[in-house]
């Protein structure tokens, strides 16, 4: 037998298993990356829940405790409404997608600010044990909230990464792999906070 014969095809073979098993390390590498941001956008989403939980409670603590200023009130509960209706695929999150639940939240966040504003003004309700507790949890909700955003952009990192360089570039496309948008601040975040007292 003429071992010279079947050196092409053998050849052709090792180089066929090479090339597959390379492209499977990029499809599978960006796979296992994408599961890492979409578990970090998990927890993104379960922070903001929390945070929604929590503001559903101290707009009812508030609501017995005081006869509150309705205005501020509906704020909070239109704010919380509006956040919660913005939906985004964790799996095609774009920059889009990304602002708009972004500006979302930032209403909450701006609604809630009035909120504890206003409450200054009822020194019972700023001594009612309940309120008290449920402003510490809003607190620690947003630390775990900006916890989380980092992290999500940290997972974002790696995948964008593998996704873009060369040559994965080239295959990434024909996967469906697209790339991910990363947290950003809101607009106007870099202006000074105006402090009134």
């Amino acid at each position: 037998m003429d071992f010279k014969k079947f050196l092409p095809w053998i050849i052709g073979a090792v180089v066929i298993f090479a090339i597959y098993s390379w492209v499977k390390g990029i499809n599978n590498t960006a796979v296992t990356l994408g599961q890492t941001v979409e578990q970090s956008w998990g927890d993104v989403q379960t922070s903001y829940q929390r945070r929604n939980d929590l503001i559903g409670n101290l707009v009812n603590t508030v609501k017995g405790a005081a006869e509150f200023e309705k205005g501020t009130l509906t704020a909070v509960i239109e704010a919380r409404s509006k956040a919660t209706s913005v939906t985004v695929d964790p799996t095609n999150i774009t920059p889009e997608q990304l602002a708009e639940f972004n500006k979302a939240q930032s209403g909450v966040s701006s609604a809630l600010s009035r909120l504890l504003v206003t409450v200054e003004a009822y020194p019972d309700l700023k001594a009612n044990q309940n309120f008290l507790d449920l402003q510490r949890e809003l607190a620690s909700t947003e630390n775990q909230i900006l916890t989380a955003r980092t992290r999500f952009n940290e997972a974002v990192k790696p995948y964008n990464t593998h996704i873009k360089t060369f040559p994965n570039s080239m295959f990434a496309g024909m996967f469906g792999f697209k790339e991910k948008a990363y947290f950003q601040a809101v607009e106007g975040a870099e202006k000074p906070v105006e402090v009134k007292f």
